[in-house]
C-alpha cells in the first residue's frame, strides 16, 4: 500500500512540475518586449539566404558553438563599433541570437537604436536551431555535437546535442 500512495505521489509531483514549466513561447513572451521581430530557424536555414548572423553571447559560450559564419558580438561587453566596423551597410539584413532568444533581443534593440532597420531575434536562439537539427561549429569552425548549455536552468531547453559547461 506504501509503494502504491509513494508511486501516485510521484506521478502526480511530475505531472505538476510538467505543466508548471513554461513553453519556449511562454518564456519568450515573459522576457522580451516583441519589439524585435523573430525569425525562425527554419527560415535562417534556408538556402541562399543573405543574412548577416551576430552572436550575442560570452566568448566561452562563442568558443563551444556557434551558428557557421556567425560574427561574435557579445552580450556583456558589447561594443556598437564592432557591428558598424562589420556591416556597415545598415540596411544589411541581421539576425542575432543567443542561447535562447532573450540576450539576443536587447543586443538588436541597441541595433535598432543605431539605425539598422532589417534586424530580427532568432527564436530560440541556438538551442532551438541545435534542437531543430541544425549544425553548430566550434572554435575551429569544425562541426560540433556540443552546445555552450549557459547554466543549468536554462540548459534545459537544449533537447539534442551534448550540454557543455564552461
Amino acid at each position: 500500500m506504501i509503494k502504491k500512495v509513494t508511486y501516485l505521489l510521484l506521478f502526480f509531483l511530475t505531472v505538476q512540475t510538467s505543466l508548471a514549466q513554461d513553453s519556449l513561447s511562454q518564456l519568450l513572451k515573459r522576457y522580451n518586449t516583441k519589439n524585435i521581430p523573430y525569425i525562425s530557424v527554419q527560415e535562417l536555414a534556408m538556402p541562399k539566404t543573405n543574412y548577416k548572423i551576430l552572436d550575442a553571447r560570452e566568448p566561452n559560450e562563442y568558443q563551444v558553438s556557434h551558428l557557421n559564419n556567425a560574427i561574435f558580438v557579445g552580450y556583456k561587453d558589447f561594443k556598437i563599433e564592432t557591428v558598424l566596423n562589420e556591416i556597415p551597410n545598415k540596411k544589411d539584413t541581421i539576425v542575432v541570437y543567443c542561447s535562447l532568444g532573450i540576450r539576443s533581443e536587447a543586443i538588436s534593440k541597441k541595433l535598432k537604436d543605431e539605425g539598422y532597420i532589417s534586424v530580427y531575434n532568432l527564436y530560440g536562439g541556438i538551442f532551438e536551431w541545435k534542437n531543430n537539427d541544425f549544425p553548430v561549429y566550434n572554435r575551429n569552425n569544425i562541426e560540433t555535437d556540443s552546445v555552450h548549455a549557459f547554466s543549468k536552468m536554462w540548459g534545459k531547453w537544449l533537447m539534442k546535442g551534448e550540454k557543455a559547461f564552461n
